[in-house]
C-alpha cells in the first residue's frame, strides 16, 4: 500500500519535474560544458578541447610569458554589483516596511485596493519604466527641477543620470513590490491583541514596534530581502540604461562577454557564479527562516 502511494505521488509530479528538468536542469548542464571549453577564434566554442581557463580569467590574466597576473576588473564590477544590490534592498526595505505596515491596518476593502495600487508597476514593460526615469534624472528633468524648487540642490546641473545613484533608484522603483508583498502578507497575518497586551503592558509605539512587530514580521521582511537582492544582483536592462557605461553589473558582463566580446566560456563561467551566489543566499534563508516540524517548539 505505501509502495502504490509512492509510485501514485511520482507519476503526479513526473510530468513537473520533466519541465524542470528539461527546460532549466539541461540548459544550465550546457552551460557547464560551455564553461570549460576553449574559445573559439572567431566566437563560439571548440567542442574538443576542455581547460579551466575561464574561471582562471576571472581572477587572473596571462601576461606576455604567459604567466599569471593579478586582475581585479571583474572583482570590482562583482563588488560594485553586491554594492548597488545591498543598496537596493536597504532603500526598498526602508520604503517598503511602513508602506507594508499602513496597508495592514486598513480595512479589509482598502487593502485590496492598495495591493491594487502596489501591483500597477508589473502591468507596464521595464524596458517603458526605466526610459520614464531617463526622463525624470536627466539634466533639467523634473528631479532635478524639484530639487532646485525646493533649495535642497544648488541652482546647478546635478548630473544624477548614468551615476550609481541613478541605477540604485531605478532598482529600487523596479523591485519595490517585491519588498512590500511579502512584508505586508507577514503583518496581515499578525493578532492585533498582541499590540493591545504590548500597550497594555507598558510598551509605548517605538517598543511595540521593536518587540512585537518586527520580530513577527521578520519572515517577511527575509523574504522580501532575498526577492530584492538576487534580480537586482543579475539586473541588466536598469544598469544599461540609467547606468550607462559607468556602473556596469554582472549582467551587462555576463552580456558583453555573449555579445561583443564573444567569449563564451568566460560567459558561462561568470553565469555560474552568479548563480553560486544566488544559491547561496538562498540557502542562507531557508536554513534561518526554515518552517518548525509540525508539532515542533
Amino acid at each position: 500500500m505505501t509502495g502504490s502511494a509512492t509510485s501514485k505521488r511520482f507519476l503526479q509530479i513526473a510530468p513537473a519535474l520533466a519541465i524542470i528538468g528539461f527546460f532549466m536542469l539541461a540548459p544550465l548542464g550546457l552551460m557547464a560544458y560551455v564553461s570549460i571549453l576553449e574559445k573559439g577564434l572567431n566566437g563560439g566554442v571548440v567542442w574538443d578541447l576542455h581547460t579551466s581557463e575561464a574561471y582562471v580569467n576571472f581572477i587572473f590574466e596571462r601576461d606576455l610569458d604567459d604567466s599569471l597576473i593579478l586582475n581585479t576588473d571583474y572583482l570590482q564590477i562583482f563588488a560594485r554589483s553586491f554594492g548597488l544590490s545591498l543598496l537596493t534592498a536597504a532603500l526598498a526595505l526602508a520604503i517598503g516596511f511602513p508602506t507594508a505596515l499602513y496597508m495592514s491596518m486598513q480595512p479589509e476593502g482598502r487593502r485590496n485596493l492598495l495591493i491594487f495600487l502596489v501591483t500597477i508597476p508589473f502591468w507596464t514593460n521595464l524596458l517603458v519604466r526605466n526610459y520614464a526615469w531617463i526622463l525624470l534624472l536627466r539634466n533639467g528633468g523634473l528631479v532635478e527641477n524639484l530639487l532646485h524648487w525646493l533649495g535642497i540642490a544648488a541652482d546647478q546641473p546635478l548630473g544624477l543620470l548614468y551615476t550609481p545613484y541613478a541605477v540604485s533608484i531605478g532598482l529600487t522603483y523596479s523591485y519595490l513590490p517585491f519588498m512590500v508583498l511579502p512584508i505586508y502578507a507577514s503583518l496581515e497575518k499578525l493578532d492585533s491583541r498582541l499590540i493591545e497586551a504590548a500597550f497594555d503592558l507598558g510598551a509605548d509605539r517605538r517598543r511595540a514596534l521593536l518587540r512585537v512587530i518586527l520580530p513577527l514580521a521578520a519572515p517577511g521582511i527575509a523574504a522580501g530581502c532575498v526577492l530584492v537582492f538576487v534580480p537586482a544582483l543579475g539586473a541588466y536592462v536598469t544598469p544599461e540604461l540609467l547606468g550607462g557605461g559607468k556602473s556596469m553589473m554582472i549582467g551587462n558582463l555576463i552580456q558583453s562577454q555573449f555579445g561583443a566580446a564573444r567569449n563564451w566560456p568566460f560567459g558561462a563561467a561568470l553565469a555560474f557564479a552568479l548563480l553560486t551566489i544566488v544559491l547561496l543566499a538562498m540557502m542562507v534563508y531557508l536554513i534561518r527562516f526554515r518552517r518548525a516540524p509540525a508539532g515542533g517548539h
